[in-house]
């Protein structure tokens, strides 16, 4: 392509998105590039989002239609491909597509990341129908109604003590006979007199008609099987970053020209100016090594990120 951008941004959830509006309202040439026809990213798939200011009960595609339009109305360049890499050693960034090269002056890394699943039989039918992988987006439906959470570290047993606080019950099931959650979140889990561990199971099937019904586990010592009958389940096995194209590492020492910083994880580093530690290029929403991953703190980075943008280029 001979055409350079002042700004690419990789990824239309609402990290991206935010990043176009605020791009094109600062005058930049700017193209969006998303692998999915319908912008939005995860909250698509969100039943309802409770916790975006200003805009309570509204489902996740009304969200994201919404954000996408106003997107729209700046008139940003947009294209629908797939990345396959990134150079990112020279002045000019260059994003490589199954649709072609696209360069740039500074890049925005916007490509979020995707829930661990469980692969079982009724997980993706069910999917924001009672099967959900974030319970503070979503736990507030389930008030006075019983649930499940999958999984046994930090966040699983932290979205068991936040769905205790409004649910009737809450099953948490773990494959071992303990937990692997920090001890003050097992002490503060096992206070919850409405919390029951299901302990050496796994899930083999969530199942309903139009809704989440029960959960049926596995005993994974005697192959016994139990049905919960549950309305909701919690899915927090863990998220992996949209980063399949990225090159990089943890170590800032070994790393190559155009290599990124990333976490344990796989996560980009970036502050809170979601600059990374390559000049031009910023990681933005659930791409970015951060502690909380909602609506709002995407927006945020689109905003900051764009911000950083601007004195980038203006050399300041």
């Amino acid at each position: 392509m001979s055409d350079i951008y002042d700004l690419i941004i990789v990824g239309a959830g609402p990290a991206g998105l935010t990043a176009a509006i605020y791009a094109r309202r600062a005058e930049l040439k700017v193209l969006l590039i998303e692998r999915n026809y319908i912008s939005g990213g995860q909250i698509i798939n969100t039943y309802e989002i409770d916790n975006y200011p200003g805009m309570p009960g509204l489902s996740g595609m009304d969200l994201a239609t919404k954000m996408s339009e106003h997107a729209d109305k700046y008139e940003p360049g947009k294209v629908t491909a797939d990345i396959t890499a990134l150079e990112l050693d020279g002045d000019i960034k260059k994003v490589v597509t199954d649709k072609g090269t696209y360069e740039s002056r500074a890049l925005i890394l916007a490509t979020g990341n995707s829930p661990g699943k469980l692969g079982v039989r009724g997980e993706e039918e069910l999917a924001g129908m009672g099967v959900s992988y974030c319970a503070t987006c979503d736990g507030a439906f389930f008030k006075n109604r019983t649930v499940a959470v999958v999984g046994g570290g930090d966040v699983a047993v932290e979205d068991a003590i936040f769905l205790a606080r409004g649910c009737k019950k809450v099953y948490i099931i773990h494959r071992r006979d303990e937990l692997r959650a920090a001890k003050t979140l097992r002490t503060a889990l096992f206070a919850c007199d409405n919390v029951e561990p299901v302990w050496n199971s796994v899930v083999k099937e969530i199942s309903g008609t139009d809704m989440v019904e029960k959960v049926i586990v596995t005993n994974v010592k005697d192959g016994s099987e139990t049905e919960l009958l549950v309305n909701g389940v919690f899915i927090a096995v863990g998220n992996v970053p949209n980063a399949s194209y990225i090159k990089g590492g943890q170590d800032p020492d070994a790393l190559k020209p155009g290599e990124l910083l990333l976490d344990a994880k796989g996560y980009v580093i970036a502050g809170e100016d979601c600059a990374s530690n390559i000049p031009g290029v910023y990681a933005v929403g659930d791409l970015r090594s951060k502690p909380l991953r909602q609506v709002v703190t995407a927006v945020a980075d689109g905003a900051n990120a764009v911000y950083s943008v601007e004195k980038y280029l203006a050399g300041v």
